[in-house]
C-alpha cells in the first residue's frame, strides 16, 4: 500500500515492539523506493482513530493439518473486539476483514462494529480468483494477466467457480483443457492456502494476500467503482439473505456501493446456497 502511495499507513499489534519495528523498516524503504506513504507502528488502537480504511488480519494463523472452522472460537475472540474498537475510533471507516475462517469473521466485525453492511466486507474472492487464474496460467504457458476468473462463495471448500467467466486471451478455458485437467486445477485453487501450509511449515500464504487486500484497497481509496470478488453481506441478492458470502461487488469510497449479480447455473446456485447454510452454521457456532 505504500509502494503504491494508496495511504498514511497505521500498523497495530498487542506485541511490544513489532508493530514498530516492520513499521521502522518500512519507512526506511521510502528513500529507494520512492514513496511519500508515512508508516507508524502501535501496540495501541488509539492509533487508528479517523481512518477511512482499516483492515483486520488480527488472529492465528492455519498450522499444517489445521482446517479454517479450528479457527472459529479463537478468532472470534480477537476479531469482536477488535470490531467493536475500530467503531468507537473510527466511526466512518470501511473495513477490511481478512481473518479466518474469513465468511464469518466478517459476519462477526457486522455485528460488532454496528456499521452498515456496505462498510464491512472481507478479502478471499480476490485471492481465490488469483489463484485459480495462476494455476491456468502456469498450465497453458501464458501470462496470468491473460487468464480471467471469478471465484464466488465461502473461502474455503464450497468455494463457487465460475466455469463460464474462466477465459484465457478471450477464449473460454473449456476449449484450452480438458474438463477433468480443469477439475484439477480448481480442486488444488479450494486447496491453495493448504497447499503453502503444508510447504512451509510455519506460518501461512503472505505474498498474495497482501496483493488481494492492496487491490480493494485500491478500489476503496481511490473510490473507483471496480468490480471484485468480495465477501459481503447479502439482503436478497442471490436470493439468499442474513448472510456473508463471496460475491462480485462494485467498490467506491463508500464501500460496497452494489453486488453486482452475475447469471449462474443451476449448479453454481446450488453450491451457492450450501455454502450459505455452512456460513451460518459457523455463525450459529459462536452464539452462547
Amino acid at each position: 500500500m505504500a509502494l503504491k502511495g494508496l495511504a498514511h499507513i497505521a500498523l497495530i499489534d498487542v506485541v511490544e515492539g513489532l508493530a514498530k519495528g516492520k513499521a521502522l523498516d518500512l519507512s526506511q524503504s521510502a528513500p529507494i523506493e520512492g514513496f511519500a506513504s508515512t508508516v507508524q507502528g502501535a501496540t495501541g488502537y488509539e492509533a487508528l482513530a479517523g481512518s477511512r480504511l482499516v483492515v483486520i488480519t488480527a488472529g492465528m494463523s492455519r498450522k499444517p493439518g489445521m482446517s479454517r472452522d479450528d479457527l472459529l472460537a479463537a478468532n472470534a475472540g480477537i476479531v469482536g473486539p477488535i470490531a467493536e474498537r475500530i467503531a468507537q475510533l473510527a466511526p466512518e471507516a470501511v473495513i477490511v476483514v481478512v481473518t479466518n475462517p474469513l465468511d464469518i469473521m466478517v459476519a462477526l466485525a457486522l455485528q460488532r462494529s454496528g456499521f452498515p453492511r456496505q462498510r464491512v466486507m472481507g478479502m478471499a474472492g480476490v485471492l481465490d480468483s488469483a489463484r485459480l487464474r495462476a494455476f491456468i496460467a502456469q498450465r497453458l504457458g501464458v501470462p496470468p494477466t491473460a487468464v480471467q476468473a471469478m471465484v464466488l462463495g465461502s473461502h474455503g471448500d464450497l468455494m463457487v467457480p465460475l466455469r463460464g467467466s474462466i477465459t484465457v486471451n478471450g477464449r473460454p478455458a473449456a476449449e484450452l483443457l480438458p474438463p477433468g485437467e480443469l477439475d484439477g486445477l480448481l480442486q488444488r485453487t479450494r486447496d491453495g492456502g493448504a497447499e503453502i501450509v503444508a510447504l512451509l511449515k510455519q506460518g501461512s500464504a503472505y505474498y498474495a494476500p497482501a496483493s488481494g487486500i492492496v487491490e480493494m484497497a485500491g478500489a476503496i481509496l481511490q473510490d473507483r467503482h471496480a468490480v471484485l470478488p468480495v465477501c459481503a453481506a447479502l439482503q436478497g441478492e442471490y436470493g439468499l439473505r442474513d448472510v456473508c458470502l463471496g460475491v462480485p461487488a462494485r467498490l467506491g469510497a463508500s464501500g460496497v456501493e452494489e453486488i453486482v449479480e452475475m447469471p449462474l447455473t443451476p449448479d453454481e446456485r446450488t453450491a451457492l446456497a450450501a455454502a450459505a447454510e455452512q456460513v451460518r452454521a459457523g455463525i450459529k457456532s459462536l452464539r452462547p
